[in-house]
């Protein structure tokens, strides 16, 4: 989907709740399933219970001109709501779109940001069901969820009704998530950033060692993303991206996906966490729908472009270019891509 024309997701509004009850109540009595829905109690619990959802995980939304075109839940396991996910998966449910807004994408940019916000979690997959006679099956199939047909089986046994179950994996690992930084997180991860650059590029000029250690400030305005043990909690790595539409360099090109500033702990060299990290970020630019994943390096980074090399990366020259820091110092960039789409 072009990113120029994909709609814009966002949280929903405390003032939105009594609009999102009607939207769903109105996109699901026009869908195949309006006569088995009237008048369930378990269905309209969750569907009015818009702040227990909101609460519970988070309720996202796409307005246009004040009204509400479309809606998604997305939910933790502890959810009231949720059916499906299990301990450190997440859940959508209540993918809504006005019947008036139809073919607009609207449904397929609601199901990309609920895979973005469980990945931005640290949740190891996103888990959704819809019913047999529900088309959005095609749409679930060609974002790259996988059809869990034994849990469709076990759920038609146990009583629940014919349904069809799905689950996207979001991590690479069980000993070790990626996902969005804490803000109580800032300070260690600043230390472990600057210290994976100055000690391995002991040339970097200070002004571009003190944009590297400030995360408070790219942490505001992007995505920092970090990679956790699973079993002590220590921050291992990190990698930054741009919140969606937004681009972090001059090298990416518009719907394209750019990175920066992966860093690896000392303690963690030899875990595999920079290409698990770089991984994490193919992910993410797939989940946008980008067409490309884009990074810049430079030659006295042999490491890093030996790792993306490895990682099937190919070099972008015509897209290399030099920088002036702020001490004068020139700095020469080597870009590297990533094709997601042919």
């Amino acid at each position: 989907m072009n990113a120029a024309v994909t709609p814009l997701v966002r949280p929903i509004r405390t003032a939105e709740y009594p609009a999102e009850v009607a939207l769903l109540d109105a996109a699901y009595g026009a869908g195949p399933y309006a006569a088995e829905l009237a008048g369930d109690p378990e269905w309209e619990r969750s569907v009015s219970d818009v702040a227990g959802r909101d609460a519970d995980g988070q309720v996202i939304v796409v307005e246009e001109a004040g009204r509400l075109l479309g809606a998604a839940s997305v939910l933790r396991p502890e959810s009231s709501h949720a059916k499906l996910a299990s301990k450190g998966e997440a859940e959508l449910r209540l993918v809504a779109v006005d019947p008036n807004a139809q073919g607009r994408g609207i449904g397929e940019a609601l199901v990309r940001a609920g895979l973005e916000v469980a990945l931005g979690w640290g949740r190891s997959s996103l888990r959704l069901d819809t019913g047999v006679r529900n088309p959005a099956q095609r749409l679930y199939a060609r974002l790259g969820f996988e059809h869990t047909v034994e849990l469709d089986a076990e759920r038609t046994s146990s009583g629940y009704g014919e349904s069809l179950t799905y689950r996207y994996a979001l991590q690479d690992r069980e000993d070790v998530r990626v996902r969005l930084i804490r803000d109580e997180e800032i300070s260690e991860v600043s230390e472990l950033v600057l210290a994976a650059y100055r000690d391995d590029y002991p040339h970097l000029a200070a002004d571009y060692l003190a944009d590297i250690a400030d995360v408070a400030a790219r942490a505001a305005t992007h995505f920092v993303w970090v990679a956790e043990d699973v079993a002590t909690g220590d921050l291992l790595g990190t990698v930054t991206s741009p919140r969606h539409r937004e681009q972090l360099t001059s090298a990416s090109e518009p719907g394209e996906m750019d990175i920066r500033l992966l860093g690896v702990s000392q303690a963690a060299r030899g875990r595999g966490i920079g290409a698990l990290l770089m991984r994490s970020s193919v992910r993410l630019a797939k989940i946008r729908g980008a067409s490309r994943l884009v990074l810049e390096t430079s030659p006295m980074m042999e490491s890093a472009w030996r790792l993306y090399e490895r990682l099937e990366f190919s070099r972008l020259s015509d897209r290399d270019r030099s920088i002036t820091l702020a001490s004068g110092d020139e700095l020469r960039l080597l870009t590297y891509g990533f094709e997601l789409m042919a």
